[in-house]
């Protein structure tokens, strides 16, 4: 993944190879666009006092709020606040903290205006602070999707932002957007049984390939982690992978990207990881204008699909009135499409299922250990 620096220090390889591309490949000049607000995105350690130009929340990571490892800041909760900052033009400003004690704490102190938080609602009133649902009390919302229906925001009872936060949840779950949320989020995607066996294939293969995929990575500036999540999606890290399609390889690419990315032997395992991570690469160089995270999915979706498809769906939400840069926006069109295109609902299943991965492997101690 690409660094928050936004010194212009990392190097683009876009221009390099667009020269190159088959004619389905080639993409538009992309603008110096420095990263989306690293300041807006950032989960800070200091504590400092609310400032009136921002949104200052405080949490615990979970898989139900923020996903806060290395330089990846995601996940259902996070999403869900960014976005409330977003509509109430105020800069989010993240912290994540070791307990929810503390997360409450933050706020009854006058050190956040918000905490997001599963600590039962009779604690939370016994600090006589304020509760309200992410779900707008639709609990099943949250549950059915293995996420924990106890979340809330929570606010000094005096707090400007309550009215505001309960109106916004609550036409978040009318609207549909919570529930298009949450089904991205979904942490049923890949069972317990599934990751078990995968996992017991990840510790008979990784010792193999985790050094090629840690030196590609570094190489064009990705995380590791997530290379890995989209081989394991791709192939379950066999180099010997081949699609009724003739997509092959670990990264299963197609003849004419192979060729583009400058993959003579698309079985070979270095040479495929290398094609692939140059491939994600460009589709995020493609889609620098949009915010992180949501520019990890729109490449995904543009590594399984190709850019040009989903040019296309930008297009649509476009005419539609919908804003193409949200994620949001493009998953819900894909979802709601699916059963009419196949590779609709493909690329859901891919971006979801590779989100999954990652997740598990940053927060599976014995990962690092392969």
């Amino acid at each position: 993944m690409h660094s928050s620096s936004t010194s212009g220090s990392r190097r683009c390889l876009y221009s390099r190879f667009t020269s190159n591309l088959p004619k389905f490949l080639v993409i538009a000049s992309l603008a110096a666009i420095p990263f989306h607000g690293s300041n807006a995105n950032r989960i800070q350690s200091a504590i400092a006092p609310t400032s009136p130009n921002k949104l200052t929340v405080v949490t615990v990571a979970s898989p139900s709020t923020v996903l806060n490892q290395d330089d990846f800041r995601y996940g259902f909760g996070y999403d869900l606040v960014y976005k409330y900052a977003q509509s109430t033009d105020l800069q989010l400003d993240l912290h994540v903290v070791a307990d929810n004690d503390t997360a409450l704490q933050w706020v009854k102190q006058g050190k956040a205006n918000l905490a997001m938080t599963t600590q039962p609602i009779d604690e939370i009133k016994s600090k006589r602070l304020r509760a309200i649902s992410v779900s707008c009390d639709h609990y099943s919302i949250l549950s059915q999707r293995g996420l924990d229906h106890n979340l809330n925001w929570v606010a000094a009872k005096s707090s400007p932002q309550i009215d505001r936060a309960q109106n916004y949840l609550c036409d978040n779950q009318q609207s549909g957007n919570l529930q298009q949320l949450a089904s991205f989020y979904d942490r049923n995607v890949v069972s317990e049984d599934e990751w078990l066996l995968l996992n017991k294939m990840l510790h008979k293969r990784m010792p193999i390939y985790r050094a090629s995929l840690e030196r590609t990575a570094e190489n064009y500036a990705l995380d590791w982690h997530l290379l890995t999540a989209i081989a394991l999606q791709e192939s379950q890290l066999n180099p010997q992978s081949v699609s009724p399609t003739g997509v092959r390889g670990v990264m299963m690419l197609t003849h004419a990207t192979a060729k583009a990315m400058g993959v003579h032997n698309r079985l070979d395992p270095e040479q495929s990881i290398r094609g692939g991570a140059k491939y994600y690469d460009l589709m995020l160089q493609k889609y620098q204008d949009i915010a992180l995270p949501d520019r990890y999915w729109f490449a995904l979706v543009a590594y399984n699909m190709g850019p040009g498809a989903v040019d296309k769906i930008q297009q649509q939400l476009q005419q539609q009135g919908k804003d193409p840069q949200q994620w949001t926006m493009l998953y819900d069109y894909l979802n709601r499409h699916q059963a009419q295109h196949g590779r609709y609902k493909q690329a859901i299943q891919y971006v979801t299922r590779i989100r999954s991965y990652l997740e598990r492997i940053k927060t599976n101690s014995d990962f690092v250990e392969v």
